[in-house]
C-alpha cells in the first residue's frame, strides 16, 4: 500500500468566493487527519481567510504581475518547490494556470477537481433544462483529497471560522439594536437585484427602529451605498473602509445578511451567520451555494430560463440582465430579514 502523503500544496486562485470555499473543506481535512499539513497557495488578498487554522500555512503570490505567462508560471514551480517541503498537489481550480504548475512539478501525486462542466451545462441550457440539485462544489473540493488517500466528512460546525477579534478602526456595533448587512452587489449584472428595489428593501428596513443596516461593498460602490445612508434612517455604510479581515469580523456581527450569489454570502458563512440570498440568473442547485445555510434563506422565482449560466456572466435570454429577480418583492426580502434578525 502506497504510504499517504504529509504534505499537500493546493492551488486555488481567483475568485474570493470560490476561494472561501475551500476554507469548511479545509477546516474538516485537517480536523479528521490530524497528521495532514497543507499549504495554499493563492492571492495575497485573501489570506486573512485561511487565518488561525491549525497546520495550514498560507503561500502568496502575484500571478498577474511577477508570475505572468508560461515562463512566470515555471518560475512560481521551481520557487513552491524549493520553499515548500510537500509530497502531493491539490488542485480546486483546474484552469490553465494550474495546469501549467502540475506540468512544471511532475514528480509529485497529485489530484485535481471535476467542475462538473457537462452537468451544470444540462442544468443551465436555454430548453429541457435537467434540473436537479447538483454536486456542491465542497464536496467536488473534497473528492480532490479523496482521490489523495484523505476522505473527509463535511461536518458544518467544523468548518465554521472562529471569531477573534480585530481592530475594526472605530466600528461600533449599536448596543440594543438588531444588525442587518446588506451586500446588494455582485460581479455580474444577471446575479444582482435591481439597485431601485434594493434601495426598497433598505428605505423598509429603516423604518423601525430596532434595526441597524450595515452597508457593505467596495470603494468603487461607496458613493452609491453612501446616498442611500444619507437618505434613510438607521443605517451605516462602511463600503471601502475595511479590510478583508476587519469585514469578516463586522459580519460575525451582523444577525443575519442579505447577498447576492457573490463572495459576501461566503464571507458571511465562514463566520456563521445566516444569509438571505437573491439568485437571478444562477440557482444554488448549479453548488455555490453558502456553508451550513438554510435553502429556505434562498429567495427566487421559479422561471423556466433559469439557470440561464453558471456564473451569472451571461444575460437571460428571456428578461435580460436582471430581470429573473424582478418578481421578488421588496417587502418579501424585508420581512424575511426582520424574521431572521429577530428569531
Amino acid at each position: 500500500m502506497a504510504e499517504l502523503p504529509s504534505h499537500i500544496v493546493v492551488f486555488r486562485f481567483s475568485a474570493l468566493g470560490d476561494v472561501a470555499m475551500t476554507v469548511p473543506v479545509l477546516k474538516c481535512l485537517l480536523h479528521q487527519h490530524p497528521q495532514l499539513q497543507v499549504t495554499v497557495v493563492s492571492v495575497p488578498f485573501v489570506q486573512p481567510i485561511f487565518e488561525g487554522i491549525e497546520r495550514l500555512s498560507f503561500y502568496g503570490v502575484d500571478i498577474k504581475k511577477e508570475y505572468k505567462g508560461v515562463a512566470g508560471i515555471w518560475r512560481l514551480a521551481k520557487k513552491i518547490k524549493a520553499d515548500i517541503g510537500f509530497d502531493a498537489i491539490a488542485d480546486l481550480h483546474n484552469v490553465l494556470r494550474t495546469k501549467l504548475l502540475r506540468f512544471f512539478l511532475p514528480s509529485f501525486k497529485k489530484a485535481v477537481i471535476d467542475k462538473g462542466r457537462k452537468e451544470k451545462a444540462e442544468l443551465t441550457r436555454p430548453a429541457n433544462k435537467n434540473l436537479h440539485p447538483l454536486k456542491t462544489t465542497f464536496q467536488r473540493y473534497a473528492d480532490v483529497f479523496y482521490k489523495l488517500g484523505f476522505p473527509i466528512t463535511l461536518d458544518v460546525a467544523l468548518g465554521i471560522k472562529q471569531k477573534t477579534t480585530v481592530n475594526t478602526s472605530g466600528f461600533v456595533f449599536p448596543i440594543h439594536k438588531k444588525l442587518i448587512g446588506i451586500a446588494p452587489f455582485a460581479k455580474h449584472n444577471a446575479k444582482m437585484y435591481p439597485l431601485q428595489e434594493m434601495e426598497k428593501v433598505v428605505q423598509l428596513l429603516s423604518t423601525n427602529e430596532q434595526i441597524q443596516v450595515v452597508l457593505i461593498g467596495s470603494k468603487q460602490e461607496a458613493a452609491i451605498l453612501q446616498g442611500w445612508a444619507n437618505k434613510y434612517e438607521n443605517i451605516i455604510n462602511i463600503a471601502g473602509k475595511y479590510n478583508l479581515q476587519q469585514e469578516l469580523q463586522i459580519m460575525a456581527g451582523l444577525n443575519v445578511l442579505l447577498s447576492m450569489d457573490s463572495a459576501n454570502m461566503h464571507l458571511a458563512s465562514l463566520v456563521g451567520v445566516p444569509v438571505v440570498s437573491l439568485w437571478g440568473g444562477t440557482h444554488p442547485w448549479l453548488g455555490f451555494y453558502g456553508w451550513g445555510q438554510s435553502y429556505e434563506n434562498a429567495l427566487q422565482e421559479n422561471l423556466p430560463c433559469r439557470p440561464s449560466s453558471v456564473f451569472g456572466n451571461k444575460p437571460c435570454p428571456v428578461h435580460g440582465e436582471a430581470g429573473c429577480m424582478q418578481g421578488i418583492s421588496p417587502k418579501l426580502v424585508a420581512e424575511k430579514l426582520e424574521t431572521i434578525a429577530f428569531q
